[in-house]
């Protein structure tokens, strides 16, 4: 007999290492875990199962409908940002067919055991694309619906998969006779740039942040390829975890959108190389942008609008910027490279 289970795709990477214990915490369903790397040790015990495999295999989906009952998905797994603008064509491939192939099991899933399944998707701030710094500078707060116009191929992909989970969601089959049995709750964050003491980063284009940190508790120089004023919202890891358990466990009837802005703090490139070296005195970083990733971080927001998520599902961050430094990244980061 097929029990109730959460399948995780890309559960290798930062958001699946926190999202998976809090999960299990809860109890309430089995954890499918999905990586194309078999599941790290530290969070493979939690899981019913560790799941080694593609989300672009159709033919694992499909065993996956056949052997579980899947009552909700997050879809952690994407080509990142930079990476993404070295391949696009790949990471149009991963980002948009994969998640339409999730998008798809979530349908069948629905019709087999006859319940809603949630489908949690993270997005990002690169779905916006400012033309410029002083565009940038007049806006401020951005909303969801504001500057939809992303410079990148991980921002398009992004942007695409949100109307993708709102159509499943909405219109999925709408001309056919059993359109009114859709099955798929989409629910989505865009998230800031995340900073994780737990992983190394792994290519996003927000994650000077973090690598500032892991150089300098390593005693590395380190080489910011931003300019020392560029500025996007920011979040410690815990709070994107946070946001997400929130959002899943939300009353459908509390969400006024499927898409939600969500932030914590906002500071410059300089305010973090500043904070950095307040924990480690020995640590050397210089800026030395890279124009065009540069050009990349300039086309974000300085800081989004988060105020339909706070009023509709109560989000609020635990970690403002100081708070994430001094209680979270520094000391947990420093004891990771302790010898």
């Amino acid at each position: 007999m097929r029990k109730p289970a959460v399948l995780i795709s890309g559960a290798n990477g930062e958001i699946g290492h926190g999202l998976i214990p809090k999960l299990h915490q809860l109890g309430q369903m089995g954890i499918l875990a999905m990586d194309l790397k078999p599941i790290d040790e530290s969070v493979r015990g939690y899981c019913q199962a560790n799941i080694a495999g593609d989300v672009l295999d159709r033919r694992l989906l499909e065993r996956l409908v056949s052997e579980y009952e899947i009552h909700a998905i997050f879809h952690l797994a994407a080509l990142l940002s930079t990476r993404s603008e070295f391949s696009p064509e790949t990471a149009h491939l991963v980002n948009v067919q994969g998640t339409l192939n999730l998008l798809q099991l979530a349908v069948e899933q629905a019709r087999w055991h006859g319940q809603t399944v949630k489908f949690l998707f993270p997005s990002s701030i690169a779905a916006y694309g400012l033309p410029d710094l002083a565009t940038k500078a007049r806006v401020g707060r951005v909303k969801e619906h504001q500057w939809n116009e992303p410079t990148t191929m991980y921002g398009c992909n992004k942007l695409y998969c949100e109307h993708l989970g709102r159509y499943f969601t909405r219109h999925y089959r709408q001309l056919a006779s059993d359109n009114g049995k859709r099955g798929v709750d989409f629910r989505c964050l865009r998230f800031p740039g995340l900073i994780s003491a737990l992983t190394v980063p792994s290519g996003g284009t927000s994650d000077y942040a973090p690598e500032m940190l892991h150089h300098a508790a390593q005693n590395q120089p380190y080489q910011c390829f931003v300019r020392e004023d560029a500025q996007i919202p920011f979040m410690a890891m815990p709070d994107a975890i946070k946001a997400l358990m929130l959002l899943m466990e939300a009353p459908t009837h509390r969400l006024t959108r499927m898409v939600y802005n969500i932030s914590s703090f906002s500071p410059t490139a300089g305010e973090i190389r500043d904070l950095v070296i307040k924990a480690f005195p020995m640590a050397k970083i210089a800026f030395e942008p890279d124009v065009k990733r540069q050009v990349i971080v300039d086309s974000w927001p300085a800081d989004v609008d988060d105020t339909p998520a706070h009023n509709d599902w109560g989000w609020t961050p635990d970690y403002d910027l100081r708070r994430a430094f001094d209680e979270y990244l520094i000391p947990t980061i420093a004891q990771r490279y302790r010898h």
